[in-house]
């Protein structure tokens, strides 16, 4: 069976309703802790934290890549040494397995940032 990194996502606009609150807290166990879902479920988030300006903006555009692939896009917020990543299924006002694949996939993209720049000055 296929991990949701390893999913990849499906259009969603005009069917279907977002994930209820059971299956948003089934779907966050997939992620790592540092994914948190909002008080009413519509959309997951989590920040990133970085050295330097340098490695946030390439974590930044790493995100833009997979998401131009994937077609599905987040909000991000974008600070010095920081990025916050928010989904969303804006055309379900809420969440989707779009959503939870796509954060899995940010996890994997953070991996080596982590591994080799993050201990780095």
């Amino acid at each position: 069976m296929d991990t949701l990194e390893q999913k990849h996502c499906l259009p969603c606009e005009g069917f279907g309703a977002p994930l209820d609150a059971n299956a948003v807290t089934q779907q966050l166990k997939n992620l790592s802790k540092e994914w948190h879902a909002n008080p009413d479920n519509s959309n997951i988030f989590r920040d990133f934290r970085f050295k330097n300006y340098y490695q946030t903006m390439a974590f930044v555009n790493a995100i833009a890549w997979m998401a131009h692939h994937e077609n599905h896009h987040p909000d991000l917020e974008v600070g010095f040494n920081h990025c916050l990543v928010r989904y969303s299924t804006h055309a379900l006002k809420g969440l989707s397995m779009n959503d939870f694949i796509c954060a899995a996939k940010v996890d994997e993209i953070f991996k080596p940032f982590a591994e080799k720049f993050h201990d780095r000055k």
